[in-house]
């Protein structure tokens, strides 16, 4: 085979995913339609839980110095994310081919194989592989992979090759978008007038990020190609300025479509990302959620492709991931009517302004958006129990460490926090996919009342001492069988 796995699209899921199974030691080809990275900045926020994947894969310090944002929004309407219960709390501006870098060269550093130019164009599902046939320069290509995932976007050929079902919703509502150069307006941030909504965003390099919504064009959408002239003329008529003299560095649309396939595996192919679920990008959560499929994914697959894998382990990603871009999804349909509705929405906006001044309402929709607030199947038991391990500063043997830096590994942690020491080995028959450490429990903070947990690879909880859940049950579960 060419690989065991392999990554269709080299965007920043892509990327991640590709990376991730990697660092787990899968071997993986990334096959890209385009030459070049298209150097466009469309998603340009990083939230908490995100750079949160970053730090545990060592890059944050590769972005160039993001901005943090502390004050977000909900549906247009201000929404604290800085006093969120992480080193990260808020939101991070980085422009998406800064993002897509940086993670494209983490996979080429870890050995990833990325191959640009290729045009996938066919999938046959075998027994025991998936056979792919793509164009390129050199003319056909045909590849061989234990796995194939499709990282390919709202339009992607994987989904489509392979035969997903995709339950869709039609376009009622659109935002004209573009980059430009060379015009001079005010910088402002979801402004409601009378004819619609506009949003303008300077950055030091003098282009200006503008977007607009015609409440009359909700029942006439424009699908395909969009000039500059469209989106000039949409900006006058909603604001009165002219921004005809402008140079376009890029223009297009998003709308309120929104897709999910009714499952996220079918066979030996997945899907993650925009291939998978697509939505407005209303409080950009896209680019998070598909970076958080991809984390989830990643250490899954390895383990799969290494052999010893639970039964059920890669079945668990769609079990997990599809719920969240369902509330996900649920949460940005709220925003695009509280956001692109006309005059007929000013109570419910109203109402909502005066909840959110209320610390625990805003703390929930803060963190269910950051993906901080994510619990996967938690039952009944311990309240870390399906979430991810804190952030927590800790005491161990040669010295002094973070829960972060304890994550940085494709094995899973058995952190005993009962003693400070581990005299015999706490986990016996599954070291070589689970590594033990111990360390002084901290004295406050959501750890001080916890002897020991168990942690998955990507970061989240799944066992803690005195629950409901035996040990080695959850170590079967998680990390199959032990060895004698």
């Amino acid at each position: 085979m060419d690989a065991e796995v392999i990554v269709v699209g080299a965007g920043p899921v892509g990327l991640m995913l590709a990376g991730d199974l990697r660092f787990a030691g899968a071997d993986v080809v990334v096959l890209e339609r385009l030459v070049e990275p298209t150097g466009e900045s469309r998603a340009s926020q990083l939230g908490a839980r995100t750079m949160e994947l970053f730090d545990q894969r060592e890059l944050v310090h590769r972005l160039a110095a993001p901005e943090r944002q502390r004050t977000g929004h909900f549906g247009g309407l201000p929404l604290d994310v800085g006093g969120l219960d992480s080193p990260f709390a808020g939101n991070w501006k980085v422009p998406q081919y800064e993002t897509e870098a940086v993670l494209a060269r983490r996979a080429v550093e870890l050995g990833v194989d990325v191959r640009r130019g290729v045009e996938l164009t066919a999938v046959t599902e075998r027994a025991d592989r998936v056979d792919l046939e793509a164009s390129g320069a050199q003319g056909r290509i045909r590849l061989s992979a234990r796995y194939l995932v499709g990282c390919d976007g709202g339009e992607s050929t994987v989904r489509e090759l392979a035969g997903f079902a995709v339950a869709r919703e039609g376009v009622t509502r659109q935002l004209l978008r573009a980059d430009v150069a060379g015009i001079s307006v005010r910088d402002r941030r979801f402004e409601r007038l009378p004819a619609g909504l506009a949003v303008a965003a300077r950055r030091g390099d003098g282009v200006t990020r503008i977007m607009v919504h015609e409440f009359a064009d909700d029942a006439k959408t424009v699908r395909g190609e969009h000039k500059f002239t469209e989106l000039a003329e949409a900006w006058f008529r909603v604001t009165g300025e002219d921004i005809g003299d402008g140079v376009p560095i890029w223009v297009d649309a998003f709308d309120n479509a929104c897709h999910l396939v009714t499952d996220y595996r079918e066979g030996r192919v997945f899907l993650a990302g925009d291939a998978a679920h697509g939505q407005m990008p209303i409080g950009g959560q896209a680019l998070n959620l598909g970076l958080h499929d991809a984390a989830n994914l990643g250490w899954k697959l390895a383990a799969q492709v290494r052999g010893g894998a639970p039964a059920g382990l890669a079945d668990s990603y769609d079990d997990e991931r599809r719920p969240v871009a369902v509330c996900t999804q649920n949460d940005v349909r709220a925003q695009e009517l509280l956001l692109l509705g006309g005059p007929e929405v000013e109570s419910a906006r109203q109402v909502l302004a005066e909840l959110l001044a209320y610390e625990e309402v805003s703390a929930t929709l803060a963190g269910s958006a950051s993906g901080l607030n994510l619990r996967y199947s938690p039952g009944d038991g311990h309240s870390l129990l399906g979430k991810r391990l804190p952030p927590a500063e800790l005491t161990v043997k040669l010295g002094s460490t973070t829960t972060t830096a304890l994550s940085r590994s494709p094995k899973g942690l058995f952190l005993d926090l009962s003693q400070g020491q581990v005299s015999v080995d706490p986990v016996p028959g599954w070291s070589h996919r689970v590594r033990a450490v111990a360390a002084t429990r901290p004295q406050d903070g959501p750890l001080s009342d916890v002897d020991a947990l168990l942690v998955r690879p990507d970061g989240y909880v799944c066992w803690v001492a005195g629950g409901e859940i035996a040990l080695e049950s959850a170590l079967r579960t998680w990390f199959g069988k032990e060895r004698p």
